[in-house]
């Protein structure tokens, strides 16, 4: 279970470098720059949000790699339940701004449900590599090739954009600005797609450098 925890660690500091890299982003991006005091404040929110539900995912993912293997049929439901929770306790918060959203789930749904497999197939793959000898990065090394992880985390990072701009299209924007939110929404996505690619290279790249001698094991924390 240590190494489910680290890699749910790592997961949710991908997630926050790549929501900070959005919003850098978004700030030079015109209607999107008239519209980030209000989205912003959601946009943090849902980073919570998100790191929270990817790990649930990968904790399950560990238990069932243990316990038993269930179909992914079976292991959905009460996966994308327990999210609902997660999203009413975001919605309470987001409460407290002046905006308001409504989740629509007959859309977001889907791409959740992608996303949740993907991260969970992957999660149960790097839980069941032998190579203990370096927890994480060794585990990443002996279960992906640099290139698959990359496109791992791009794929990843397109179905996390994918429901923000679900999420976004559900914002109520004050004044003029509520007429721009369809255009709002599809921008956000064109620039968290625009984040994505060189994010994940990064990543890769980075998780990929030779691993250090072996008096001097990675810690589980390190990406």
């Amino acid at each position: 279970m240590k190494r489910a925890h680290s890699l749910a660690r790592l997961n949710g500091r991908i997630l926050n470098i790549f929501s900070q890299r959005t919003t850098t982003a978004l700030r030079a991006a015109l209607p999107l720059r008239l519209a980030l005091p209000h989205l912003e404040p959601v946009l943090a929110l849902n980073v919570i949000k998100e790191v929270r539900k990817d790990t649930l995912v990968i904790l399950r993912a560990r238990e069932l790699s243990v316990e038993s293997a269930l179909a992914w049929s079976e292991v959905l439901p009460p996966l994308l339940q327990a999210t609902k929770e997660i999203d009413r306790l975001f919605l309470a918060r987001v409460g407290k701004f002046p905006v308001e959203i409504v989740i629509r789930y007959e859309e977001i749904a889907p791409i959740r449900a992608q996303r949740m497999k993907l991260l969970f197939k992957a999660a149960q793959k790097i839980h069941t590599t032998r190579d203990i000898q370096y927890p994480m990065r060794g585990a990443l090394q002996a279960t992906f090739s640099r290139d698959e992880f990359a496109q791992l985390l791009y794929e990843l990072f397109r179905l996390y954009a994918e429901e923000t701009r679900s999420l976004s299209r559900s914002v109520r924007l004050p004044g003029p600005l509520a007429l721009l939110r369809e255009l709002i929404a599809q921008e956000l996505l064109n620039v968290m797609l625009s984040v994505a690619r060189p994010l994940a290279l990064e990543i890769a790249a980075a998780a990929f450098r030779a691993a250090p001698a072996k008096a001097e094991p990675v810690s589980d924390t390190e990406t």
